[in-house]
């Protein structure tokens, strides 16, 4: 398997990926496809990867500025993460996590934040911090990863992208 920036060529081949892996996830409104458009069109993916074994992409990440209380703080979100479901439990969701995080420390990002299972991301040093919060996200769901310094204080916002087709 090879992990490497997203192309122009991919970009099919993404949505494809966020429309199978999340056709039945119980907590999904099924945008993740049009969140990762929408990011793109706004030229907001900062670190967008795939994951290509034997020349089919198979996985994606993307990493994108996330706010605290509306300010921009060099603070990123993760997601939304995809794998297609014959290639799921092997790895590669992890490795494209791996990935993302290495190039977020190489832009000196002071964080990382997530709405995910703690439980699954945890073991890349995720966890619940109480002085961030996200409208409408259990405490417990909101996660973050300090990379350099720790994020102020305060409610965390996505970009408005991740609002497509939640109104």
């Amino acid at each position: 398997m090879h992990i490497r920036s997203e192309a122009v060529m991919d970009h099919e081949a993404i949505r494809a990926i966020h429309i199978a892996a999340f056709a039945d996830h119980p907590f999904s409104k099924q945008t993740e496809h049009r969140i990762v458009d929408g990011l793109r069109e706004a030229d907001a993916l900062t670190v967008s990867l795939v994951a290509e074994q034997n020349g089919q992409v198979v996985g994606h990440v993307a990493f994108s500025p996330a706010f605290v209380n509306g300010e921009s703080c060099a603070m990123y979100a993760l997601g939304p993460i995809g794998v297609l479901p014959p290639f799921q439990r092997q790895g590669i969701g992890s490795r494209l996590v791996e990935a993302g995080l290495a190039a977020l420390r190489g832009l000196d990002a002071s964080a990382c934040v997530l709405v995910g299972d703690p439980a699954y991301y945890s073991r890349f040093g995720f966890r619940s911090d109480p002085a961030l919060t996200m409208e409408g996200v259990p405490q417990e769901v909101l996660l973050c990863l300090t990379l350099a310094a720790a994020p102020p204080a305060g409610s965390v916002t996505h970009h408005e992208a991740f609002s497509i087709g939640l109104h």
